[in-house]
């Protein structure tokens, strides 16, 4: 069974056709690549499968269920969960409440549960501490629980919207650019980070990313679009020397 299956999805807006005809398909615990120069459409193909966008064409399955068209929040429920390009954290909240709060689709009590402080309630927010409190320690990060993100260094802020999206234990982790803004030494750490959260969590991981050294480290099958349209797939190696890629990225007096 496919864990995610992507068939002809298309993408307009208005005149502008930002994704045409993108099929892929994912078979689970598998770490891909999503490239191409800036514009190319990557970043809409993730706002729709995480159902930021509803495509105009084309069907996506995850897990065999359809999932065109879902709210953000049910296509979390379902397993699929995201960080963004620019980092997207409560700045005024603690580190421990921003991974806390990501849980609020699966509270496990209702509102009279939260006025009288029961037992369903008490034991539901331990339950979501102890998750929190499990990734903190994974990720080396329980000396930050008690910070606000926008005090501390950006790779650590990385790391803790990494920390928040596995909090809902996906199966499907899409990272969008996440060396972006890193300097040398932090992207060193993000590779080892990410290929250590693959291999620990045992999850599927689609990443967009720019540094192709983070990549090419990483992606067992990368593929490539530009203008919205696929124009290669294949190992890092047979992207590396795809005159087609080459042409996208650097122009025709480079092949």
């Amino acid at each position: 069974m496919s864990l995610l299956k992507i068939n002809g999805l298309t993408q307009q807006f208005g005149g502008l056709t930002a994704v045409s005809d993108f099929s892929t398909e994912f078979q689970g615990n598998e770490l891909m690549g999503l490239i191409g120069p800036n514009g190319a459409g990557k970043t809409t193909v993730f706002n729709i499968v995480s159902g930021f966008y509803k495509p105009t064409q084309g069907k996506i399955l995850f897990e065999e269920k359809p999932i065109n068209g879902l709210k953000p929040h049910r296509v979390t429920a379902m397993g699929i969960a995201r960080t963004f390009q620019n980092i997207r954290l409560w700045h005024d909240m603690s580190l421990l409440d921003n991974i806390l709060i990501s849980q609020h689709y699966n509270l496990g009590y209702n509102l009279f549960d939260l006025f009288v402080r029961n037992r369903r309630y008490i034991e539901n927010e331990k339950r979501m501490r102890n998750i929190a409190m499990q990734l903190l320690e994974q990720l080396d990060l329980v000396q930050f629980m008690d910070e606000k993100p926008k005090n501390l260094p950006y790779g650590i802020q990385r790391k803790i919207e990494i920390a928040r999206a596995l909090s809902v234990k996906p199966s499907l982790l899409l990272l969008d650019e996440p060396a972006a803004g890193l300097n040398s030494s932090d992207v060193q750490e993000l590779i080892k980070l990410i290929g250590w959260i693959h291999k620990e969590f045992k999850i599927s991981i689609w990443m967009i990313e720019h540094q192709m050294a983070v990549v090419m480290s990483l992606c067992s099958w990368i593929q490539v679009i530009d203008f919205g349209k696929t124009i290669a797939q294949g190992t890092p190696e047979q992207i590396q020397n795809n005159p087609a890629v080459i042409k996208a990225y650097l122009g025709d007096d480079q092949i």
